[in-house]
């Protein structure tokens, strides 16, 4: 810690705690207790059942976990992809093409992200790229909102990636694509790994775009989730929300490992 009398830390931590607990740790208590809740009416839960999360884990709720897995796992890949492409382009330009192209990937975050929903459910109407109505919108849609993430994450990493490696590489008679694929990619895979966790993450929260664009067929979990506190059933989609989060800490938790182990190497 930055401060090193025990006075001082007990305060910071008690700062903390103030700010943590109402802001970050109640709700989602409140949301937990919510779920095993038949009646609330007072400060406290009256009623305690398992039968919410038996309807949050089988059929249409588990339809929508499975949907919002399938759509994060591919927008994760696609915008790792994308944006380590680019992250990588723009570390050999300079200093302006490299600020014009990472502005080009942060726009999508300077605007509502209902409005990156409407820019794509405008483009993908027509012919000859016509994606309204299937999933591939909505992953489409996914990917656009967190490529950003995944190239200001790889950024940052070449920018402290060490080139004497490259340049070792290099002067033994190493190929570009050999010294891409064997020692820059390996170097950056504890980057790699943490930005797919985020892109992952966010996809899986992801609403507002989705609200516009997903087709009957292809509904994530946070719609469902929106439906059931709409119609009134709220502790239903307190579990369904528990269940959300319990799977996007496993595979965060998945792909913490990776990373740990990338960073061993």
């Amino acid at each position: 810690m930055l401060v090193h009398s025990r006075r001082a830390k007990w305060a910071v931590w008690a700062v903390f705690l103030v700010l943590f607990l109402p802001l970050f740790a109640l709700p989602l208590l409140v949301v937990a207790a919510a779920s095993f809740a038949t009646h609330w009416s007072s400060a406290l839960p009256s009623d305690f059942t398992t039968e919410h999360y038996a309807a949050a884990t089988r059929g249409e709720a588990l339809q929508a976990l499975t949907t919002s897995l399938l759509t994060a796992a591919a927008a994760s890949l696609l915008a790792l992809t994308a944006g380590t492409w680019a992250a990588l382009a723009a570390h050999t330009l300079g200093r302006r093409g490299r600020r014009l192209l990472d502005g080009l990937f942060v726009l999508p975050l300077a605007v509502p992200s209902v409005v990156v929903g409407l820019a794509v459910l405008v483009a993908f109407s027509q012919p000859p790229m016509l994606l309204n109505g299937t999933r591939w919108i909505v992953i489409v849609a996914h990917t656009v909102l967190v490529t950003a993430f995944a190239h200001q994450s790889v950024s940052a990493a070449l920018t402290r990636l060490d080139p004497a490696y490259e340049q070792a590489a290099a002067s033994l008679g190493a190929r570009p694509s050999y010294v891409l694929w064997r020692v820059k990619l390996p170097l950056l895979l504890p980057s790699l790994s943490a930005a797919a966790g985020l892109c992952f993450a966010l996809s899986m929260g992801e609403l507002s775009a989705t609200m516009m664009l997903y087709p009957p067929d292809w509904t994530p979990l946070p719609v469902l989730i929106y439906a059931a506190t709409d119609r009134g059933a709220l502790f239903t989609g307190s579990a369904v929300a528990v269940v959300l989060m319990a799977a996007t800490l496993l595979v965060l938790f998945a792909m913490s490992r990776v990373r740990t182990k990338a960073s061993y190497r």
